[in-house]
């Protein structure tokens, strides 16, 4: 009985570094592991020169980014790749962050017979609103203080093609409010740490595209949503409309559910989080 591949796909501004931690645990138990740096993203990404200091904040504004042309499709073919690739060896387990449960959906999609479970981790799940920046304006999102990050934005995203967020901003009020939104209850050195991990750049057609998900296809797929009830980017309010779209898209296939007290970012390293993934990994056994 072989153990599955477990496939991770960060979201927005990060990258494989991401699931540090829960990577090497994963492994230690014997789960072949493999954190996917989608297109532009890891050791692909991007700094402009203007984001390194001393910072030149008029240039940063207005640096080009190679980011700008990629879409959802690039994300989700790359995607497939690899999960293609990890399926000759047996069972895979597909598990999104944030931004990285739109991928999910294109893959579950495309691939549903590669595919052995889906696992969001207080990501984007669109079922009935055709795109994940549909649903910004849904009043379960009300509670969201996406304002706080999108405040350190540099340049406009129309413009450049990416969202350029300065991550290494030394604007206290800036700083602050990233930690309120996307981490909460982490210490100064913590949420450096975590920034560090942060790239500047991410394509503005991603949270515009297509990304309903289809019945008898992503359907199909046993998934699980893991709730941060924490988090202050995707409330849980909206986590908990994802989920009950997703029920009544498939009534006979529903979301199993699990809920922990972590902030956006997590860390994925928490011993909760490696054991309940882990666990998720045991049951998908061939």
């Amino acid at each position: 009985m072989s153990n599955p591949t477990v496939v991770l796909v960060h979201g927005t501004h990060v990258s494989s570094f991401s699931w540090v931690g829960l990577t090497s645990e994963l492994t230690l138990r014997g789960f072949p592991t493999v954190a996917v740096d989608l297109p532009g993203h890891g050791v692909d990404g991007f700094y402009p020169r203007s984001y390194q200091a001393p910072q030149d904040l008029a240039a940063l504004a207005k640096e080009p980014s190679p980011l700008a042309g990629l879409t959802l499709d690039d994300y989700a073919e790359h995607t497939v790749e690899v999960v293609r690739r990890a399926r000759r060896n047996g069972p895979v387990v597909l598990v999104g962050s944030s931004q990285g449960g739109v991928t999910l959906g294109r893959v579950g999609n495309a691939v549903p017979e590669l595919v052995d479970r889906l696992v969001y981790v207080a990501a984007y799940c669109p079922v009935e609103l055709p795109s994940m920046a549909a649903y910004l304006a849904e009043p379960e999102n009300a509670e969201s203080l996406i304002a706080k990050v999108t405040a350190a934005v540099a340049g406009d995203p129309a413009e450049l093609g990416v969202a350029r967020v300065n991550w290494r901003t030394a604007d206290p009020v800036l700083l602050d409010g990233i930690r309120e939104c996307l981490a909460g209850g982490f210490g100064d050195e913590e949420l450096l740490r975590a920034l560090n991990l942060f790239q500047p750049d991410e394509p503005v057609a991603v949270p515009l595209a297509e990304t309903r998900v289809e019945a008898d296809r992503w359907g199909r797929i046993p998934r699980t949503y893991v709730r941060f009830t924490e988090d202050r980017l995707i409330p849980p309010a909206l986590q908990d409309r994802f989920i009950a779209e997703a029920d009544r898209l498939t009534p006979g296939n529903p979301t199993e559910v699990h809920s922990l007290p972590l902030p956006h970012v997590g860390p994925f390293s928490r011993p909760e989080v490696v054991e309940l993934i882990a666990g998720i990994a045991s049951r998908a056994r061939e």
